[in-house]
């Protein structure tokens, strides 16, 4: 490739991006997620569980896992996550 080229290609590459904060290790996301879905899961069984009981089981775990994941992933999750980010920033201080 000539110089000159090389040159060009270099003046217009995107300047190196700057690495994004490391997340939660796997350990916390795992925890942070099992705070969301338990309790979740708890509440909804105790709500549904008497007018599902008479569905067959494939049917109710439908039901219940319509109404969880959403809750978790869309609501609780990102809160905890949050929430967990600005306690790391509260101790780093």
């Amino acid at each position: 490739m000539p110089e000159s080229t090389l040159a060009t290609a270099d003046a217009t590459a995107a300047p190196a991006a700057t690495p994004a904060p490391a997340g939660p290790s796997v350990h916390r996301r795992a925890l942070i997620t099992w705070l969301a879905v338990y309790p979740t899961i708890t509440i909804t069984l105790g709500l549904l569980g008497p007018v599902t009981a008479g569905l067959p089981l494939p049917l109710r775990t439908l039901i219940l896992t319509a109404v969880v994941i959403p809750v978790a992933a869309y609501g609780l999750i990102p809160a905890l996550m949050k929430a967990n980010a600005a306690l790391g920033r509260r101790a780093g201080r």
